[in-house]
Parts: C-alpha cells; structure tokens; sequence
C-alpha cells in the first residue's frame, strides 16, 4: 500500500483505513449466517489493494473473532499483511482478550490506547467490552483516559475508537446492544472542545451523523450487513464493504465507504437471529 502521495494536501492529511466485525473462525470453512467470513475478509482486502489507495494505518474496532480462538486472531494477521500497515485493534463484544494478547507481538499490531499521528490530531482506542453479554460500557478507568487524553492534548482534533455504538440507531434489536454509558460518554467528550469524530463498528452498516456537534461514524462489516431502521432482527442486501478516512490539518475529516460488487456473500436471509 505504499504510494506517493501527489500533492501538499495529501502530504499534510492522515489516511485511516478502517475494517471492522471481521468476526474470524479458526476452521476456514467457518460461516456467520452462512457467509465465509474469512473469504469474505479476504475479499475485501483484495479490493482495497487493487483500488491502490495510500494510507498509514489500519484502524480494526472489535469483532475480529467470532470463536474466540487464537487462530482466529491469527487469521486476522495474516490477513492484513498484504496492506503493510501498522494496524490498531481494540475488543468487540465477541473477542476474548487473552486469545487477542497471545497474538500482539506481531510487527503489525499496534498495542496501544492512544496514538498522536501527524502534528495535528490524536486517536483514543476505548475498551467498551462487557465479558459476556453483547451491550457496551465504559469503565471509570476508559473515562478517565478519555478525560485525560482529550485534556493532555487541548491542541489536538481528536479521532475517538470503540467498537459499541454511542448513539441510538432506530432500531430496537441494535440499540438494547448500544453502549449502556453513552451519557457518560458524551459528557467527558462536552468538557473539551476537541472532539471531532467518534468512530465505531457493531451494528454491521453504514451511519454518518451529527451528535451534540461531533460526527458519529459507523462502518459496514466485512462479512453480514445488518438492515438499517429495523426493529426486529433483519439483514442487508448490500455488501462487505470498508471505510477510508483522511484526517486534515484544520480538524476536517472526509470520509468514503466503500463495498465489493453487489451480491458478493450473500447470507441466509431465513435466519432469525445470529
């Protein structure tokens, strides 16, 4: 993915790739709602190299495994190294963070929960993980590092990571899932005035929103869609697909999502439920 960039605006911008819920089996016939989601990983990377873009890291927020194995983690790994680009990782509701630990010596994976990128912005990774139910919270040590890094850096435009949405979605079976301290949340990012964007994943579709004046951005996942604006459980028709971000000097974001070709990993759209 190394490619130069053409121009003074690239030079001076940050280029995030995001990919989220890969939801990785060990065995590689493993399926979610009869979509291989290790092929359809694959895919999705194989897309993202032929499309050539340049960026300087990879952002994955949750859901990398879905049977908790080291393998699965390891699928990830080896899955992203045709990007060749430092990628930073946080849990979703269905990882299981020893499995992900015994994996973080890989050159790729960046373990970190906070990272200054370029001269003008900052990424804060949340831990929003609850072992063994599917909802999200925050801890009082995430808040305080939230508070804490958005206070260390007052001249920083700040890119917010966690895997649960903290924003309701208009749709019942999603939103009992939401992050339970969205309140909380929302009132440390209300002390600073540095918060520009707040990126997640889990709902499994696409979401660009204003909240309280900082943009709420979810992503597609790389295997199932889930149907927007629906109460009961109901999947897209739409693809696998990814997002491209670029981070200006002046505090803008642009961003772009991108999805393999119509069709692509079709799921059992029988099923009631996953």
């Amino acid at each position: 993915m190394k490619t130069t960039p053409s121009d003074e605006s690239q030079l001076s911008s940050i280029r995030l790739l995001q990919l989220t819920d890969t939801h990785l089996f060990a065995p590689h016939d493993g399926c979610l709602l009869s979509v291989n989601t290790q092929d359809s990983f694959n895919a999705v990377v194989s897309e993202v190299m032929t499309q050539g873009a340049h960026f300087d890291a990879l952002l994955a927020t949750g859901d990398i495994s879905q049977d908790h194995t080291e393998e699965s983690y390891q699928k990830f790994i080896k899955g992203i190294e045709p990007l060749d680009l430092p990628c930073f990782w946080l849990p979703g509701n269905h990882d299981y963070k020893p499995s992900m630990g015994s994996v973080v010596d890989s050159p790729l994976i960046m373990d970190a929960n906070h990272k200054l990128l370029g001269d003008h912005w900052q990424v804060i990774l949340l831990d929003s993980q609850v072992v063994g139910v599917p909802h999200g919270k925050l801890s009082n040590e995430q808040l305080n590092l939230l508070d804490q890094m958005l206070g260390d850096y007052p001249d920083r435009h700040s890119l917010i990571l966690l895997h649960h949405h903290p924003v309701l979605v208009n749709s019942a079976w999603l939103d009992q899932h939401c992050l339970k301290d969205a309140q909380e949340f929302w009132q440390v990012a209300a002390k600073h005035n540095n918060v520009n964007a707040v990126l997640c994943g889990h709902i499994h579709q696409e979401l660009d929103i204003l909240h309280e004046g900082v943009r709420v951005l979810a992503t597609p996942s790389t295997c199932v869609q889930f149907k927007p604006n629906s109460n009961e459980f109901a999947l897209d028709t739409r693809a696998p697909g990814w997002r491209e971000l670029e981070l200006c000097r002046d505090g803008r974001l642009n961003t772009q999502v991108h999805r393999l070709p119509h069709g692509a990993f079709r799921p059992d759209f029988n099923a009631d439920g996953y």
